[in-house]
């Protein structure tokens, strides 16, 4: 049983970890992406979203077999062994860091609307997005509780400016926006597909709870209780939002726009509102990266508990909290960014989610795979049924559908990250044996 002053998380704040963890950058940019596949995505987002809910299910039903900090890295652990654990966390750990590179340029990104300057200096730029992630570190190794604070928040405020223009936006809808319904000039298996890809981006973070699980206060009920909720919010409201976008502006501006949601917010409300959005967007991708740089701390120091890496990244400090894993993993962020600054923003925010789409499935295979093995063992209460196993066949489609559909680039990026991590295992293993 864990000391209780270290459960320190609640269902809101886990409802806030799963929602704001998967609330970032992506709604505020996905949509422009999408309009230039035409309104067939919103299939894509339908069907991501019912990927997601089934992952969520087997989540929350492995999260409460094996309430253990890691979320599919100790399932995977427990199934089969600690090299192919060490592997999907070392892919997952990879695409976290990747993930806040990404947030952390986004949120940049926002903050040029308000200063300019940021635009025209890759110095400040470059120090503005290590300040947001250093800013953040500092404050989840000092208080896990004041970043639970912060992403309960954050969580409130980036909603509301989601939902504004998501309302508004149906008094202005103009349903002759949504034909022809494939624009890409591809089969419509193809185009859904595509869009489905691009749309689970948005739903990374499911397992945002399963992983600081020591910190959550009775995880096998808030863990599986808060994902679903928060799922379901989040499913909600990139529905309703994308179809209000849709139906705002015509496909060839939704196509051509950078700032899809500030463009709509300008036709509903008028040209200031841009700023409101804008700054929707800047609590949105700080608050994600706050979640996000909570995560990869845990993740370093699941894997460096059992001896996996340095056990000093195991290490907790006098609050509680893994704070040398945490230090280690923003430094891998800082480097990420320091050898991409010289890529224009695009090229870069482009790259980081490749890697990240590519890693974090593996993560979600290897979940599926964990709930079908204890299910047919009849493992940590979990039994082979009908319901078990066409939730273990949906959740193994659905990630291996998504790992083909990400192109041949970015499989051999994930792959080449993850194979990186097989001297890192070999070499902890050997040390810490010594």
């Amino acid at each position: 049983m864990k000391n209780s002053s270290t459960r320190q998380l609640g269902l809101i704040t886990v409802i806030s970890l799963v929602a704001g963890g998967m609330i970032g950058s992506g709604i505020f940019s996905l949509p422009a992406v999408l309009g230039q596949l035409g309104a067939i995505s919103l299939l894509g987002w339908i069907l991501a979203a019912a990927g997601a809910y089934t992952l969520a299910i087997i989540l929350g039903k492995l999260s409460k077999a094996i309430p253990e900090s890691g979320g599919a890295y100790a399932y995977t652990k427990s199934a089969f062994g600690e090299l192919s654990a060490f592997l999907v966390a070392w892919g997952y750990w990879l695409s976290t860091c990747t993930t806040n590179a990404a947030i952390a340029l986004a949120f940049t990104g926002y903050l040029s609307v308000f200063f300019p300057v940021l635009e025209s200096s890759l110095a400040g730029f470059s120090a503005t997005a290590l300040a947001a992630i250093w800013s953040l570190t500092a404050l989840n190794y000092y208080s896990i509780r004041s970043s639970g604070n912060l992403q309960v928040v954050t969580t409130l405020l980036k909603i509301l400016p989601l939902l504004i223009v998501a309302i508004g936006g149906f008094f202005f809808f103009d349903s002759s926006h949504f034909q022809p319904l494939n624009l890409s000039g591809g089969s419509d298996f193809q185009a859904i597909t595509t869009a489905s890809v691009l749309c689970f981006f948005a739903f990374m973070g499911i397992e945002a709870a399963t992983i600081p699980a020591d910190n959550i206060k009775n995880p096998k009920r808030n863990i599986p209780k808060g994902t679903l909720i928060g799922v379901t919010l989040v499913v909600f409201l990139y529905l309703f939002s994308t179809v209000s976008l849709f139906g705002v502006l015509s496909p060839s501006e939704l196509a051509s726009s950078l700032a899809p949601l500030s463009d709509a917010g300008v036709l509903i409300f008028g040209k200031n509102s841009s700023y409101i959005i804008a700054l929707g967007a800047c609590i949105s991708t700080f608050g994600a990266l706050n979640a996000w740089i909570l995560i990869q701390g845990q993740i370093s120091y699941a894997m460096a508990k059992d001896g996996l890496l340095p056990k000093k990244l195991a290490k907790k400090n006098r609050f509680g909290i893994p704070g040398n894993g945490l230090i280690f993993s923003s430094l891998l962020v800082t480097v990420v960014m320091i050898f991409n600054f010289s890529e224009s923003f695009g090229n870069v925010y482009s790259f980081m989610i490749r890697l990240t789409t590519v890693t974090s499935l593996f993560f979600y295979l290897s979940a599926s795979l964990a709930f079908g093995y204890f299910c047919y063992k009849n493992r940590f209460g979990l039994y082979l049924n009908t319901k078990t196993i066409i939730l273990t066949l949906l959740g193994l489609g659905f990630s291996l559908w998504l790992f083909a559909g990400s192109g041949l680039e970015a499989i051999l990026w994930g792959m080449g990250g993850i194979a990186l991590g097989l001297p890192v295992y070999f070499w902890s293993k050997k040390k810490n044996e010594n």
